[in-house]
């Protein structure tokens, strides 16, 4: 594939560690061609906004109501309350398809999305969240579906077949809450007329800014594709006998790793799908993955150190062309089995 001749790139992305927090990070790339820094620039934030994946409660079910307007003896709100309050819980969900879960509560008081009851492939991020308040020290059960998506699907078209009494409920996918970019000039040796970009993203706590910010990038790069004509990548690409053993390891999804539930959660989190793509991070920039710690940390390395492999491994140009392939037809073929 040919390189652009006579374009200014950045070399690497600046972190603004000074002002990052969890769920907020400012991202600053220079030089860029003077345009391409409103181009980058809206794209990634379209993309950001519009189009990482997210899961969300889009049902709910409670004993004893029949209709979102109705009203339970023995709580406070009403249930159109109730489902309002469902729309702010915030959660992951580390499996494919939809999620049936319970929510169950036989003592007066506050009821939150702790009382939310999960196995291992959900995680609720706001366990303090309001959800309703009984009065009386009456049971209280409800069913709550969660499924993931993209974007924002409202109730009136979350129409999907379901039992009686069930009550659809707008769901915000999107763990993306904020976007702004700004341009700025940069310089080059003589040249002035260069476009730097900073770029600030806001989330909600289901994935980190870094770990949207290359979601993002890698969708912009997997619809560019098909606009390079014949150019498949991994027809291109031609390997040495010793990368093509190192490749067919690095393809292997991290599944085979056989990792705790915990640390295949981050990884999941960070979209982190081939064993490739994890050994290509730095053992700092795990770390900054929202709920990796440590433990998580040391349990890959000693996985990996069994394969011959580490954290922070740099590879031939042809390497990781191929890996890049690799990586977007995982993706594709996940997307079409949806």
């Amino acid at each position: 594939m040919t390189a652009a001749i006579g374009f200014p790139m950045p070399k690497s992305i600046i972190v603004d560690d000074a002002s990052s927090t969890e769920n907020y990070a400012k991202f600053i790339a220079a030089p860029f061609q003077r345009g391409y820094g409103h181009t980058l620039g809206n794209s990634l934030r379209r993309v950001l906004l519009s189009s990482l994946e997210g899961a969300a409660i889009c049902s709910v079910r409670i004993d004893g109501a029949k209709h979102e307007f109705d009203a339970l003896d023995n709580v406070l709100e009403d249930v159109t309350e109730i489902v309002l309050n469902l729309k702010c819980v915030r959660l992951n969900l580390h499996a494919d398809g939809p999620k049936t879960l319970e929510i169950r509560k036989d003592k007066a008081g506050a009821v939150t999305a702790a009382d939310i009851v999960c196995d291992s492939t959900v995680e609720v991020l706001n366990p303090e969240q309001l959800i309703c308040t009984l009065d009386k020290s009456l049971p209280f059960r409800a069913e709550i579906e969660v499924i993931k998506g993209k974007g924002y699907l409202p109730a009136e078209k979350n129409t999907a077949p379901r039992a009686i009494g069930t009550i659809p409920v707008d769901c915000l996918f999107s763990p993306v809450t904020r976007v702004n970019y700004q341009v700025g000039a940069a310089r080059v040796g003589e040249e002035t007329e260069m476009d730097s970009l900073e770029l600030e993203i806001w989330t909600d706590g289901r994935i980190t800014p870094q770990a949207a910010l290359e979601e993002a990038a890698r969708i912009l790069r997997d619809h560019l594709q098909p606009f390079m004509g014949n150019q498949v990548v991994e027809k291109d690409v031609v390997l040495t006998e010793e990368e093509s053993k190192m490749f067919k390891l690095l393809s292997h999804d991290v599944e085979i790793l056989d990792l705790s539930v915990r640390a295949m959660n981050c990884l999941n989190s960070a979209n982190i799908k081939l064993i490739g793509e994890l050994c290509t991070k730095s053992e700092s920039r795990m770390l900054k993955y929202r709920n990796f710690g440590k433990k998580s940390l040391d349990e890959i390395k000693e996985k990996i150190e069994k394969l011959g492999l580490e954290l922070g491994m740099t590879f031939s140009d042809r390497l990781m062309t191929a890996l890049e392939a690799e990586s977007v037809r995982v993706r594709s073929e996940a997307e079409e089995s949806k």
